[in-house]
């Protein structure tokens, strides 16, 4: 009986739980703090920068990089993606989800050397998340095609709730313990699971996360901190390197 009074109050506390999370990415549209006017055949892919030279760096070197969406949802979401090269290779190996390889049929896992590894996402400018070299890249890319292969979803792309780019990111994650990878708050599908799993490891290997199809979820580690997922909208609070998780945001500070 005390349960039943109590449900229209914590329906309420749930609409404007959502109501708050989901402000602050439609905050930065309104402020223009995301670009949306930019027209996906005219957009940037060029190199940033931000990996090394192979010609001058030989040894084994492992990144992984986000960048905002394309268009309005990059006020609420990122897309993740890990380049690798091991030593005296004259190439990065790019790997990623692209999701309109889905409507081909084809798998919509990404391999490949054609790409740079550090190019714009449709004009959005690149952050590197991890980046590792020498010894701990070795590590990692011992381990990667392995990893990649065993992703469950490469036939399926969903932008919201997952599984997409980032949900393959994540696995690639608890595949590698090595990689010890964190994902940003914003990086949306990187709590989507596999189908009847509700618990797993964190990504970084460092904690536990408990996740209802990617839409409902909390997690808890010593790399991730606390985080809470509504709907996709993720907030919490970093404690290893103190800093607030919001959604469409990822860190404050930066």
């Amino acid at each position: 009986m005390i349960l039943v009074r109590a449900l229209p109050r914590l329906l309420l506390f749930a609409v404007l739980l959502v109501a708050v999370l989901a402000s602050i990415p439609l905050l930065t549209l309104a402020f223009g703090a995301v670009p949306t006017s930019r027209d996906w055949r005219t957009a940037s892919h060029r190199p940033s920068g931000l990996a090394p030279d192979p010609g001058i760096e030989r040894g084994a070197v492992v990144q992984v990089y986000s960048a905002r969406t394309f268009g309005w949802r990059g006020a609420f979401a990122v897309h993740t993606w890990l380049a690798a090269k091991p030593p005296d290779a004259d190439a990065y190996t790019r790997y990623e989800v692209i999701g309109w390889y889905s409507r081909t049929g084809h798998s919509v896992v990404s391999v490949t050397t054609a790409r740079t590894p550090d190019t714009e996402w449709f004009s959005a400018a690149p952050t590197v998340l991890r980046d590792l070299r020498g010894a701990e890249a070795q590590a990692v890319i011992d381990k990667l095609d392995e990893a990649v292969k065993t992703y469950p979803h490469a036939d399926i792309y969903r932008a919201w709730p997952g599984p997409n780019s980032n949900t393959f990111i994540a696995h690639l994650g608890r595949a590698i313990p090595e990689l010890r990878l964190t994902l940003p708050a914003n990086a949306i599908g990187k709590d989507y699971l596999p189908a009847g799993e509700f618990f797993a490891h964190t990504p970084s290997g460092t904690g536990y996360q408990a996740s209802l199809g990617g839409l409902f979820g909390i997690i808890a580690g010593g790399d991730e901190g606390f985080e809470l997922n509504v709907l996709g909208l993720v907030a919490g609070i970093d404690f290893a390197h103190p800093a607030l998780k919001l959604p469409g945001i990822g860190r404050l500070p930066g």
